[in-house]
């Protein structure tokens, strides 16, 4: 009986086993089902990135690994005072002045097109304008580069027909004499070349900018037509400010695009760009820097300044977007 009796002091004055509640043990759950995502995170995009920074402070060559100096900032000095790393970060800075405005228009325009009451099978402009989208890049590119050649492309004959036709008329008799330009062979060309190839992948940006148009609240276009508003002004005062989130949206994965921006230019060009470098853009110059000359040290200094200029703008758009980005039923 004592024996007993002291088993069960031992048994009730031990502390209860700690339960936990049913929003600890979905978190616990959510954290078992993310665990793959987790892990992937970290072998494949955080720890390259730690080890790709202390690398941009070597002179880490891949054919010598074992022959890698700390260099500090003689990568980053290095990067400033290459001359084709300059030329390299002018045309990419060129590039995305002309593209970005003129992609995100023109998205949007074609998005305000599709979605016109009036727009007869507009399922099936929807469809053709987002085909482009499903062309794997390295096709889609093969086949502007025959579409763009200056010598048996159909855009030339396109354009050399329409001009012979319209240099009949009167006045524009200076028109028989037009002659296509040579695109990516041409030094005045070729970037416009490379604009008018990211025309055409915009379909999941249309769709973007369209879904975010049929979510703007129709009485807020009857309450502005009461008021005497026109379409411009509807636009304006209307649609802009309540797709302004989506708008934001494209423009930050739009700039982003173009600092990652290489595969079409390395298909189309080749690592060097055209012969006189004229598409030598920002991330060919780190291709060829990392793993043509093997300077993997430098190469990864070219990554992360481009990420940090990324970074510093991405930055200045969330702190000012208070100023422009309206969120309905937010507080300013």
């Amino acid at each position: 009986m004592g024996f007993v009796q002291d088993t069960d002091i031992r048994t009730s004055s031990a502390s209860p086993k700690r339960k936990l509640n049913m929003a600890q043990r979905d978190t616990a759950w959510g954290f078992v089902f993310l665990s793959p995502w987790l892990i992937g995170l970290a072998l494949f995009t955080a720890i390259p990135m730690i080890v790709s920074f202390a690398l941009s402070f070597t002179d880490f060559n891949i054919l010598s690994p074992t022959h890698t100096h700390f260099v500090g900032l003689a990568n980053y000095q290095w990067m400033l005072a290459d001359d084709l790393t300059q030329q390299s970060i002018f045309i990419t800075l060129k590039f995305a002045i002309i593209s970005v405005p003129l992609t995100i228009f023109t998205a949007l325009g074609i998005a305000l097109l599709v979605n016109q009451k009036l727009l007869a099978g507009k399922r099936v402009f929807r469809t053709l304008f987002f085909m482009p989208v499903q062309i794997p890049l390295v096709a889609s590119v093969i086949i502007w580069i025959d579409f763009l050649n200056g010598n048996t492309g159909w855009l030339k004959f396109l354009l050399e027909s329409v001009a012979h036709a319209l240099g009949q008329l009167p006045f524009l008799g200076f028109m028989s004499s037009f002659s296509s330009p040579n695109w990516f062979n041409d030094d005045s060309w070729a970037l416009p070349g490379l604009v008018l190839i990211g025309l055409w992948g915009i379909g999941t940006m249309m769709l973007i900018f369209l879904a975010g148009l049929q979510s703007v609240p129709t009485e807020l276009y009857e309450a502005a037509r009461v008021d005497g508003a026109g379409a411009w002004r509807q636009f304006r005062s209307v649609t802009l400010p309540m797709i302004s989130p989506v708008f934001f949206y494209n423009l930050l994965l739009l700039i982003i695009g173009t600092a990652q921006y290489f595969t079409v230019v390395y298909v189309l060009a080749g690592p060097l760009g055209n012969p006189d470098h004229q598409t030598y853009v920002y991330n060919l110059n780190l291709y060829n820097t990392a793993w043509g000359s093997n300077e993997m040290g430098r190469g990864c200094a070219l990554a992360w300044f481009m990420f940090l200029i990324v970074l510093a703008v991405s930055v200045i758009m969330f702190r000012t977007s208070a100023r422009w980005v309206f969120y309905a039923g937010a507080d300013r």
